[in-house]
């Protein structure tokens, strides 16, 4: 008796060893409270991106695309970097982005009615255009693009997921 409980600790201790490292950690920023890194959008049509996080450092970028969803990556009190679509990395006032459900389509592609690259194809979508972003499971998402409804490849997209980090 003494070696089935022996084996069940054991085996106990291997299973929430095992969880414990699957299990990966996530930073919260202590300037917003929120996850780093995180997707957020471009709030306005003109956005500057400058070389450090204040007014007193050049501008590398004028982003002219509201909506553009940009990977934060660092945070200081009132600014945040950013890791754009072309990978470029620039610092952005707080105040200019927010946190909305929008995805780029990074390749030409094609809207499906259910996540199935065999389902109806609904429309094809160029790359660089705007869709609203819904709910991702198994590989696929669900979009709104105009006036269309469906499913594409996550793949297909930036705005998604914060892999695209490497940090």
């Amino acid at each position: 008796m003494k070696w089935a409980a022996i084996i069940l600790s054991g085996l106990l201790f291997a299973v929430a060893s095992a969880f414990a490292q699957s299990v990966t950690p996530v930073r919260v920023s202590k300037f917003s409270g929120k996850e780093v890194p995180r997707f957020e959008t471009l709030k306005y049509n003109a956005v500057n991106g400058r070389a450090g996080p204040s007014r007193d450092h050049p501008i590398l970028w004028r982003y002219e695309r509201k909506g553009l969803p940009l990977l934060v990556i660092k945070e200081s009190q009132t600014w945040r970097r950013v890791r754009d679509p072309s990978g470029a990395e620039v610092w952005v006032h707080a105040r200019m982005l927010e946190p909305d459900a929008k995805a780029m389509v990074q390749t030409d592609t094609v809207m499906h009615h259910a996540p199935d690259a065999e389902s109806e194809e609904i429309a094809r979508i160029e790359a660089t255009v705007l869709v609203d972003l819904g709910k991702c499971a198994d590989n696929w998402c669900r979009i709104e693009a105009g006036h269309y409804k469906g499913f594409v490849p996550v793949t297909a997209l930036w705005g998604v997921t914060t892999s695209e980090a490497a940090l």
